[in-house]
């Protein structure tokens, strides 16, 4: 007999629980053999249970990722601008703390404002559909078979799918499979917006103190330095936690914020060549 499904119970604790039932071939029942063909199938099913996908991080991995390689190059770059411009550290610091805070309350109130556009969008196509269903559910019903039809399921059993799928969750199947609107891929303007603002922040810190740290006269290559390790090792994870080759990330982020720095420098050094 089954065991029963508690609510603690991972879907990773499920799989193994399902597939680790012998698999008896007919012949050895006696003898309580296990069928090495059916052994395969069995194992070959527990690894396709198992497999983790990485597409449900894509909403909060985006902002991380986009906050802090922004914290570090355009802070990074502010402080070598002025670094390049002034030898006060007063004035560097200042620069950069204000960066830091702008930047990070910006980045904030750009993800939520954009995030939210998109979330009403989103709900407004919903009650779209929702109207659409209620108006002509038969003509919903053509236009969600239809769509099974153009994926390759044979006519018949598009309809019969259609009309399954209608009956559990009607508006749930059409947002999923006309307009495309899934859980994962649901706006969350709150989760964008305090993600992208804390990695802004964590990303801004490290320019921030190799600049403040280092002497004068190495401050900007220091700080270069600082930013560009912490750059690739951001590329890298971004990579990796995505599921993504890593090397390709890191020579593109490392390679862009090179260009952004070095222009910051060259803008610093004359500007203050002529104040």
């Amino acid at each position: 007999m089954e065991k029963p499904v508690h609510a603690s119970e991972t879907r990773r604790d499920r799989a193994h629980r399902w597939v680790a039932c012998p698999v008896v071939s007919i012949e050895h029942q006696g003898e309580h053999a296990e069928d090495p063909a059916l052994q395969r199938k069995r194992d070959n099913l527990r690894d396709h249970l198992l497999e983790e996908h990485r597409s449900h991080r894509v909403g909060w991995l985006r902002a991380a990722v986009l906050g802090a390689n922004d914290g570090i190059v355009s802070t990074s770059s502010l402080v070598i601008g002025v670094a390049a411009a002034s030898p006060s550290r007063s004035a560097v610091m200042t620069a950069g703390v204000a960066g830091l805070v702008a930047g990070a309350m910006s980045m904030a109130t750009g993800e939520y404002v954009s995030v939210s556009s998109q979330r009403d969008t989103e709900q407004a196509d919903l009650r779209i559909e929702a109207e659409a269903l209620a108006e002509h559910p038969q003509t919903e019903l053509r236009e969600l078979a239809r769509i099974y039809e153009t994926r390759g399921v044979e006519p018949g059993l598009a309809r019969l799918v259609a009309e399954q799928l209608m009956a559990h969750d009607q508006l749930g199947a059409h947002a999923r499979d006309e307009l495309g609107i899934t859980e994962i891929s649901t706006a969350r303007p709150l989760q964008a917006a305090w993600t992208s603002a804390a990695a802004f922040t964590g990303g801004a810190i490290l320019p921030l103190l190799a600049i403040g740290l280092s002497p004068t006269n190495i401050r900007v290559g220091v700080t270069a330095l600082v930013a560009l390790i912490a750059l690739a090792i951001l590329g890298t994870l971004g990579a990796r936690v995505g599921g993504a080759p890593w090397r390709p990330a890191a020579i593109r982020v490392v390679l862009w914020s090179s260009l952004a720095m070095a222009i910051t420098w060259a803008i610093g050094r004359a500007v203050g060549a002529h104040v």
